[in-house]
């Protein structure tokens, strides 16, 4: 084969550069809270209803404030702390951006 194709390691197949590069670049993630603005890494989101917090009596009250957020890989989660809750994940659906 030609210096001028990539061995993708995913598929087994020679890609030229261009498609190679095609490949690696990846969508842009889109995650949109309840209304619909787009949510990233470190904004600070508004709890739409009251959610009880799995494993623990607590519940987390509408119109808490969550700051900071993290957005994993699935479109529809986002990883945050509360007041003495480590690695808690919300559904998108349940927030609004402040």
């Amino acid at each position: 084969m030609s210096d001028d194709y990539v061995f993708d390691e995913e598929t087994g197949e020679w890609l030229s550069p261009e498609d190679a590069a095609a490949r690696r670049a990846k969508p842009a993630r889109e995650v949109r809270d309840a209304v619909g603005n787009l949510l990233a890494d470190g904004d600070s989101v508004v709890l739409v209803k009251d959610l009880k917090v799995k494993g623990t009596s607590q519940i987390l009250r509408r119109g808490a404030v969550i700051r900071s957020i993290r957005l994993t890989d699935d479109d529809q989660e986002i990883d945050c702390r509360y007041e003495g809750i480590k690695g808690l994940v919300l559904r998108a659906c349940f927030v609004k951006k402040r």
